[in-house]
């Protein structure tokens, strides 16, 4: 007979007391996690997060209070959670799960893993060091009503990299220079200046008008004698936006009527003068409305209030001018308070901050003839976030204990991807859960000897962009190190500080790479190995430094989508580069699969997800055993009001 504690065997409660388990993440599902994880009776919890409290997590991250803004969320969340459970051990970390510390023997320490993250760079990475520790991961999401829960187990199952996920969304830059099209592009053109006049500068985010534009066909110097830039400003020299802007003591109206364009010697505006001056590139506007250029003086005092609660509001242009003017002179003084060459850094939780993109990017969406947003919609758009839904975060956290109780059991074949669904499936079911894929013999990070090819200009293709751009961004390495396969074992990147930094400005063709060479990276830390083999092209497109050729990520196929759904938000910016302050990692989207399908024990969850939304086919229902014709689709989370999903099926998950 078996003996039961509660509504557990006597035997699981015994392992609960005694695993010790990793939580990474104490955010929205990692608070859900932790409460129901001493509930069901674990003993021995870690629990990492890099994050400190802000009052905008208080609607749904219950282990906090309004007295605990600003502290670590980790070191909270275990406080908190002891209360329900005195007598658990709870350790906390106020620190990145991709430092170094963390390294494989850290992993190996534990009996399961649980990911609570809301970026890709940071659950790649936890991926990778649960399969170099051969340690079972229990994987979720959450964005808007929709989630997710699946397990990954090395050799048994597809590890988080397996299946291909489209790269976050990019636009081109004389898309945000000179045509933007979608509030998103006035939004990433506000958060660019935002850097250009407070932040750090970078030449990648630019906002004067793009005089390099194929679609252009004109004579810049003969234009720019026709672009009414500023009449009074004379005397005219090349200094960076930044410069100027000190130059005038950042007042606002001038930054609104005259603003420095570094790529020429020209004095023009923001709002005016920049426009005037992209109205003179003829061939743009053929097929284009033209924007119309705005006058601070013809404005003043026309209509300001919007209706609606605060943030739901959209002012008048003038309401909007005003805000401008109000949180540049906020950011001024931040500026100088902080003293003599400091920057800002934008935090869509930093009211002068978020006030300035909200004017900004309104203004241009005015001029560009789109229809302005509140700031609900652009704090959303801007943050890469979907507001989150605190049952939604419940729900999956405790899916996540269920399966973690499968695993602890010694019943990992018995462990599910689950789907959680905004609305019932045809047979009335919100989670849809699908029998676990096996790994991808094409994965890059699981496979036997993960290899890929990656097509690259030799003679214009930097170290440093190998380094950055390939290893780290694109393949997820935290401190690479690679050599050539030369037969000589040529070193061209170390992870030891200083030590090949001389061969960061030099071109990969210095050091004998062409077509045809293979490189091996090695990440030490994630006990990772990848050969890479070099495909030498000139034939990139325009602004694309390089190709992953075959199964890599960005060859995913263009999803299925439901229109009422879509319009996740991604965009080239902070959040982008550091998605999350819990992880400190570039990049960051979430990628959630929902498939609305009512195949449930016998079908896996990459066959479910690949079935096109307007295909029937029968299949076995795992309940009843009878065969059914059934229409699977795939749904995707609603970001606020975005039109920027045209075929990117990542989900931003707040949690």
């Amino acid at each position: 007979m078996v003996q039961l504690v509660g509504s557990l065997r006597k035997e699981l409660v015994d392992s609960l007391s005694s695993s010790k388990v990793l939580v990474v993440g104490a955010g929205g599902i990692g608070c859900e996690l932790l409460k129901n994880l001493v509930l069901t009776g674990f003993k021995n919890i870690e629990v990492i997060d890099l994050d400190t409290i802000d009052v905008s997590n208080l609607n749904r991250q219950f282990l906090f209070q309004k007295k605990h803004v600003g502290k670590s969320k980790a070191q909270v969340a275990k406080e908190s959670a002891l209360q329900f459970c005195p007598s658990a051990n709870i350790v906390a970390y106020h620190d990145s799960i991709m430092n170094p510390d963390y390294n494989v023997e850290f992993f190996r320490k534990f009996m399961l893993v649980m990911n609570a993250l809301d970026n890709r760079a940071a659950r790649n990475h936890v991926n990778r060091m649960c399969l170099a520790a051969d340690i079972p991961l229990i994987e979720s999401g959450t964005a808007g009503y929709l989630g997710q829960v699946t397990v990954i187990k090395k050799g048994m199952t597809e590890c988080y990299e397996c299946q291909p996920k489209p790269a976050q969304k990019t636009f081109p830059g004389c898309t945000i220079r000179n045509t933007p099209s979608e509030p998103i592009h006035c939004i990433v053109w506000a958060k660019y200046l935002f850097n250009q006049l407070f932040g750090e500068e970078d030449a990648d985010q630019e906002v004067s008008p793009d005089t390099a534009d194929p679609e252009a066909a004109w004579n810049p110097e003969e234009t720019a004698t026709r672009a009414t830039a500023s009449e009074k400003d004379g005397d005219i020299k090349r200094i960076s936006t930044k410069e100027w802007a000190r130059s005038t003591g950042y007042d606002p109206v001038k930054l609104f009527n005259k603003v420095i364009v570094s790529q020429l010697i020209f004095l023009g505006s923001l709002f005016k003068d920049d426009i005037m001056y992209l109205l003179t590139m003829d061939k743009l506007w053929k097929k284009r409305k033209a924007p119309t250029p705005l006058d601070w003086q013809q404005l003043e005092n026309s209509e300001t209030a919007g209706s609606g609660l605060k943030d739901q509001q959209v002012l008048g242009l003038w309401g909007y001018c005003e805000l401008f003017q109000h949180s540049v002179e906020t950011l001024r003084s931040q500026l100088q308070e902080k003293g003599e060459g400091a920057e800002l850094v934008w935090d869509k939780d930093d009211p002068p901050a978020m006030d300035f993109v909200t004017a900004a990017a309104n203004l241009r969406m005015h001029i560009f003839s789109m229809k302005m947003k509140s700031r609900f919609d652009v704090k959303s758009m801007a943050g890469n976030i979907i507001p989150a839904i605190a049952t939604t975060n419940a729900v999956i956290a405790g899916l996540i204990v269920l399966e973690g109780l499968k695993i602890l059991s010694g019943e990992l074949e018995s462990c599910r991807t689950i789907f959680l669904n905004k609305c019932p499936n045809l047979r009335k079911k919100l989670l849809v859960p699908c029998v676990l894929d096996p790994p991808s013999a094409n994965c890059y990070v699981c496979a036997s000897k993960p290899e890929v090819t990656v097509k690259v200009n030799v003679h214009k293709t930097m170290v440093l962009s190998l380094q950055d751009r390939i290893l780290k961004e694109r393949f997820g390495m935290v401190a690479p190190d690679v050599q050539i396969e030369d037969g000589k074992g040529t070193i061209l990147i170390s992870s030891e500080e200083g030590e090949t930094e001389d061969n960061n400005s030099k071109f990969l063709s210095d050091f004998g790479i062409r077509n045809g060479s293979r490189l091996q990276a090695d990440d030490f830390l994630q006990d990772y190995t990848l050969l890479i083999n070099i495909l030498h092209t000139e034939e990139l497109e325009r602004d694309v430094e390089f190709e992953v050729v075959g199964e890599a990520p960005d060859k995913a196929p263009p999803p299925q989508t439901n229109q009422e759904e879509v319009n996740s938000i991604t965009n080239g910016n902070k959040d982008s580069a550091q998605p999350s302050t819990s992880s400190k990692a570039p990049e960051e989207d979430d990628d959630i699969m929902i498939v609305d399908s009512d195949e449930e024990e016998g079908v896996s969850s990459s066959s479910a997800a690949a079935v096109s939304s307007t295909t029937k086919r029968k299949h076995s229902d795992a309940e009843t055993g009878e065969t059914s014709t059934k229409r699977p689709r795939m749904e995707q989370s609603s970001a606020a009001a975005s039109p920027n999903d045209d075929d990117d099926d990542d989900i931003i998950a707040l949690d």
